[in-house]
C-alpha cells in the first residue's frame, strides 16, 4: 500500500486516501437497504468505538508529530499544539453554534445552529455528520500533506494508518444517518443517498488541508494540532454522549477503549 501512494504527491494521496474515508460512510449508509433499523446497543458500541478510533488518532496521528516538529520552538514544543488544539477545538464550537443540525436520535425540536427550525429533520442529520467529517478530512488532508516538507515511509504509514481509522470510524456515522431517516418513512435509496452524501465533505477537506500545509511549513505544527483539537471537540461534545445516552454506558465505554487500542496498535505498529 505505501508502495502505491509513493507513486503520487501528498495532494493526490490525500485526496485517495478520503475518498477511502468517504467510501466507508457509503458503506455504513447501505446498510439501509438490508435492514430498517438496527439494534440499539450495536449503534452505541459502534458509535463508542469510533470515540476511541477517533482519540487515539488525535495524539499518535496529529499532536504527537506536532510537539516533535516543535522541538527547538523559542517558547517551548508544547506552545505550538497547545495553541493548535485550543483554535480547532473554538473553530468547531464555532461552527456548533452557526451550522444548522441535528444530532441522531435527538427530537428535532432541539436542533442546534442559525434557523435550525426551518430546515428539514434530514437535512439537519446530514449537516451533522458532515460537521464532524470537516476535521476528519483536514487531519488526513494536514497529515498527507506534511509529507511535502521531506516527510519519510514511516510518515507515509502514519498518515495511511490515520486515514484507516477513520475510514473504520465512518463506518457507524454512515448508519447513523440512514437508519434513522428509514425508520421514519423514508425511501431506501434516499435515505442510503443522505447518508453517504455527509462524508462527501472530507475528500474537500482534506485537499484544502494537504495544500494549505505544503506550502507553508511553519504552519504545519499548528495544523496538526488544530486538527487533533477540533477531532476531539466532535468526540467530546457529540460523539460519547450519543453512545451513552439511550444506556448502554459500559458497552459504549469498553467499545471506546477498544477502539483507542486499536488505534494505537495500527500507528505504532505501521508508522
Amino acid at each position: 500500500m505505501i508502495e502505491f501512494f509513493q507513486n503520487f504527491n501528498p495532494i493526490i494521496q490525500a485526496l485517495i486516501a478520503t475518498l477511502f474515508t468517504w467510501g466507508m460512510t457509503a458503506l455504513g449508509a447501505s446498510l439501509v437497504f438490508a435492514t430498517k433499523s438496527i439494534n440499539q446497543r450495536l449503534m452505541d458500541s459502534m458509535l463508542g468505538f469510533a470515540g476511541g478510533v477517533m482519540i487515539a488518532a488525535s495524539y499518535w496521528s496529529l499532536l504527537g508529530p506536532s510537539i516533535e516538529l516543535s522541538e527547538g520552538n523559542t517558547i517551548g514544543a508544547w506552545f505550538p499544539a497547545a495553541i493548535g488544539f485550543m483554535l480547532g477545538g473554538v473553530f468547531l464550537w464555532g461552527i456548533d453554534k452557526i451550522l444548522p443540525h441535528l444530532h441522531p436520535n435527538t427530537p428535532v425540536e432541539e436542533a442546534e445552529g442559525i434557523h435550525q427550525k426551518k430546515r428539514k429533520r434530514s437535512t439537519l442529520l446530514v449537516l451533522a455528520i458532515t460537521l464532524h467529517n470537516i476535521p476528519e478530512g483536514l487531519a488526513v488532508g494536514i497529515a498527507f500533506g506534511a509529507l511535502a516538507n521531506g516527510g519519510t515511509e514511516a510518515s507515509l504509514a502514519g498518515a495511511i494508518t490515520l486515514a484507516l481509522g477513520i475510514g473504520i470510524q465512518n463506518f457507524p456515522e454512515g448508519v447513523a444517518v440512514s437508519m434513522p431517516l428509514r425508520a421514519e418513512g423514508m425511501s431506501r435509496a434516499k435515505s442510503f443517498q443522505y447518508g453517504q452524501f455527509s462524508g462527501m465533505v472530507e475528500p474537500i477537506a482534506a485537499v484544502i488541508g494537504a495544500f494549505a500545509v505544503s506550502f507553508i511549513e511553519p504552519l504545519l505544527p499548528y495544523a496538526l494540532s488544530f486538527a487533533a483539537g477540533a477531532m476531539i471537540f466532535v468526540v467530546a461534545e457529540e460523539v460519547i454522549p450519543s453512545s451513552q445516552e439511550k444506556g448502554n454506558k459500559d458497552l459504549a465505554s469498553m467499545s471506546l477503549m477498544i477502539g483507542f487500542t486499536l488505534m494505537m496498535i495500527l500507528d505504532v505498529a505501521l508508522g
